[in-house]
């Protein structure tokens, strides 16, 4: 074990580390922004709103990331109007194609997890919200989403963490995330176990903080879950 190259290079994987951060804050940030509609009209009582969220759902959980990530990175640019449009600056940029194919993968996974929590929501709720006289957007603004977002806490950690794992793909189109820059000092290094294991324990050190905050959000969010403390008064 060369312990002198892992320190060497230790500020090298930070950066890339850094890289995947960045990848996989803007893809849940966006794709939990698209999934809230999407889940929505997968619930529609309409089967004509329905069909299109089934349909985008079926293919992006349906197909590995990495096909999705070949598809926008080099399929976009075999269209010539793509690359005459106002998109191209875009889409010519290993980073963004990342983003655009992890956005959209996990779009379709935390609109299922959204799907499910809003159905779990007992319909004594949304019963007495109708007896109160809210309208659907009340409905969903005030009572339904609030308590949806408790109940969707411990799946979409776990999307989170999935996601931190799939951004390795992205050094599949030249991003030297930190799967990408263990790869290119591994080439200069000819040391795969020791950089290997370095980048390892960085996702697994990100793993663990995600990990930690969704407890604490969970544990805030859900605070009224807690077991009921009964005081008894004492006999005198």
């Amino acid at each position: 074990m060369e312990l002198s190259v892992v320190i060497s290079y230790f500020p090298r994987l930070l950066d890339g580390a850094w890289v995947t951060l960045q990848l996989v804050i803007l893809s849940i940030v966006l794709g939990a922004i698209f999934a809230l509609p999407i889940a929505l009209a997968r619930i529609s009582s309409s089967p004509f709103v329905r069909v299109f969220p089934f349909l985008y759902i079926f293919f992006f959980r349906g197909t590995p990331l990495l096909v999705q990530i070949f598809l926008v990175y080099y399929g976009a640019s075999q269209f010539e109007v793509v690359k005459e449009s106002v998109f191209w600056p875009i889409l010519r940029e290993p980073f963004w194609c990342a983003i655009i194919a992890f956005t959209l993968n996990t779009s379709a996974y935390t609109a299922e997890i959204f799907r499910g929590a809003i159905q779990a929501i007992p319909v004594g709720e949304v019963e007495a919200c109708k007896v109160v006289g809210m309208t659907r957007f009340q409905m969903y603004r005030r009572v339904l989403l609030p308590r949806a977002f408790g109940i969707v806490l411990p799946a979409y950690g776990n999307e989170i963490i999935l996601m931190l794992k799939g951004s390795a793909l992205a050094s599949t189109i030249t991003l030297l995330d930190l799967t990408g820059m263990a790869r290119t000092i591994i080439a200069r290094t000819y040391t795969p176990i020791e950089i290997f294991m370095a980048a390892g324990v960085i996702y697994l050190v990100i793993s663990m903080v995600v990990i930690a905050i969704f407890k604490q959000v969970e544990k805030r969010q859900n605070r009224y879950l807690g077991p009921i403390v009964i005081k008894v008064p004492e006999k005198g």
